[in-house]
C-alpha cells in the first residue's frame, strides 16, 4: 500500500498532537509493510509569519499533488485584528474549498473508560455512538454576498444551497447508515428557512432510494436538547454547514472532551483530516494537550485514504485500551496533573504495536 501524506501541523498544539498521530502511522506503514511518504508544508498563523499567507502556494500544491491531508490546528489571538480573509482560518477555508471535500465526517464515541468525565449522568451517555455527517462546502461560511459596512454599522452573510449540493452530501449520509444501525436524522430549521425547507425535501428525496434506512427530521434546537437528553437515540446525524459545527462540538460532552473528537473530510480530490479541536494557544508548548483526537483522526485516514480498516480498528482499539488502563492527559482529568501528550501517544504506540504484532502472528500460524 502506498499513500503520500501532505502534514500541515499548523498553530497552538497542532504540532505537539499531529507529531503523536504521524508516529502512529509510521508505525502502521513499517509493521504492515505500507509505504506511506510524508511531508510538511505551513498553514495558518505559523505561514502567516514565514510566508506572508495563511495558504501558501506550495501548500497548497503539495496538498493537491497527495493522497491525503493531515492538518493539527490553526488559529491564534494574535492574528485577530486581521481582516477575515487575512486570518488563519482563512487558509483552512481555502483548502477544504481547493480539495473539494463536501462531507465532513464527525464520530462522537462514549468511551467508557471516559463515562466519568462527561456532565451527562453514565446511565445516559453509555452506548452512544453517533457519526455527525456535516456538509462543508455551503451554508453562511461560504455563500455570497457577504461583508461588513463599518461605516453603516451592518454585516450580512448568506445561507444557500443548491439542490445537488444537498442530494451528493445525504448520499453519503445514508450509505453511512446503511453500513450502522440504520438511521439517519437529518436536522435543519424548516419551519423558519427557505434553505432548510429545500435542505428537507432533497434528504426526503433520497431517502426514497434507501428503504433499509429510518429517516426523521428534527429542528436544530430540538436536536440540542435532544442530543443531551437521550443521545443513544441517533445514528448518523446529517447537518449543513453551521448547524454541524455547533452539534458536533456540543457532542464533546458526550466523550468527555474535546480533544477526543476525530474529523474526516471525504468526496473530493484529496481527503482532509483534522481533530476537532482548536490550536488551544494558552496551553500550546506545555506538553499537556490531548493527542488522542489527532490519533484517531489518524485512524480515519487509514480507514479512508488507505483503505487499512483493520489497522484503523486497531489504533481505535489502542486508544480505548490506553484510557482504561488509566493514562490521562490534564482535560480528562479536570485540570489536575496528566500525563503529557508524548507520553499518551507513546502509550498508544506500545498498545498498538503489540495489537499488529499479536494479529501477524496468528495470520502466520
Amino acid at each position: 500500500m502506498k499513500l503520500k501524506v501532505l502534514v500541515v501541523a499548523g498553530d497552538g498544539i497542532g504540532p505537539e498532537v499531529t507529531n503523536e498521530a504521524v508516529r502512529v502511522l509510521r508505525s502502521v506503514a513499517e509493521m504492515g509493510g505500507h509505504h506511506f511518504e510524508f511531508r510538511e508544508e505551513l498553514i495558518g498563523g505559523i505561514a502567516i509569519k514565514k510566508a506572508g499567507s495563511p495558504l501558501p502556494s506550495a501548500t497548497l500544491d503539495a496538498a493537491l499533488e497527495s493522497d491525503a491531508v493531515l492538518l493539527g490546528a490553526v488559529g491564534g489571538n494574535e492574528f485577530n485584528s486581521l481582516p477575515p480573509h487575512k486570518r488563519p482560518e482563512a487558509g483552512l477555508l481555502r483548502l477544504r474549498q481547493a480539495l473539494g471535500g463536501f462531507a465532513n465526517l464527525r464520530p462522537s464515541f462514549a468511551w467508557p473508560a471516559l463515562a466519568q468525565n462527561s456532565p451527562l449522568k453514565a446511565e445516559v451517555v453509555t452506548g452512544t455512538d453517533i457519526i455527525f455527517v456535516r456538509e462543508l462546502l455551503g451554508g453562511l461560511y461560504f455563500g455570497e454576498p457577504r461583508a461588513w459596512d463599518k461605516q453603516a454599522g451592518a454585516a450580512w452573510n448568506t445561507m444557500r444551497y443548491t439542490r445537488d449540493e444537498v442530494a451528493r452530501v445525504a448520499r453519503i449520509a445514508f450509505e453511512l447508515a446503511s453500513s450502522r444501525r440504520k438511521k439517519l436524522t437529518s436536522v435543519d430549521k424548516a419551519n423558519v428557512l427557505e434553505v432548510s425547507q429545500l435542505w428537507r425535501a432533497t434528504v426526503t428525496e433520497i431517502a426514497s432510494h434507501y428503504p433499509n434506512v429510518t429517516l426523521e427530521h428534527q429542528y436544530v434546537d430540538a436536536c440540542a436538547m435532544h442530543l443531551m437528553n437521550t443521545p443513544r437515540n441517533f445514528d448518523v446525524v446529517l447537518t449543513e454547514n453551521l448547524f454541524g459545527d455547533i452539534l458536533s462540538d456540543e457532542a464533546a460532552v458526550i466523550t468527555g472532551s474535546l480533544g477526543m473528537l476525530p474529523s474526516a473530510t471525504i468526496g473530493g480530490a484529496v481527503n482532509l483530516y483534522e481533530p476537532v479541536h482548536g490550536s488551544a494557544p494558552d496551553i500550546a508548548g506545555k506538553g499537556i494537550a490531548n493527542p488522542l483526537g489527532a490519533i484517531l483522526t489518524a485512524a480515519m485516514v487509514l480507514r479512508h485514504s488507505a483503505q487499512l480498516e483493520q489497522d484503523a480498528e486497531a489504533v481505535e482499539t489502542a486508544v480505548r485500551t490506553v484510557l482504561e488502563q488509566g493514562y490521562r492527559t490534564a482535560d480528562l482529568v479536570r485540570g489536575q496533573q496528566g500525563v503529557s501528550t508524548q507520553e499518551m501517544g507513546r502509550q498508544v504506540h506500545e498498545v498498538l504495536s503489540d495489537l499488529i504484532d499479536r494479529r501477524q502472528s496468528m495470520h502466520a500460524v
